[in-house]
């Protein structure tokens, strides 16, 4: 992150939208640091869980690469 280069993240985690929600929000306004879009993995067994849709993974590198965000996030 030193190197003023983007960082890609891709989440897919079992507590996305419990107690790591805090940190997710925290990355999310920080320069060069993008995310794949992502969602709820399963809202009725796994109700905390999130997931980042992969197929996304080339358009949010290349948008990264000219310093932006793929929109939407949050799918």
């Amino acid at each position: 992150m030193r190197n003023g280069k983007p960082v890609i993240i891709a989440l897919s985690t079992n507590d996305g939208l419990g107690l790591n929600l805090k940190n997710i929000g925290v990355l999310m306004p920080n320069q060069n640091i993008y995310f794949v879009p992502f969602g709820q993995d399963d809202k009725v067994k796994k109700p905390t869980s999130l997931v980042a849709d992969l197929a996304k993974v080339p358009e949010t590198l290349s948008m990264a690469l000219k310093y932006q965000q793929i929109q939407p996030i949050l799918l």
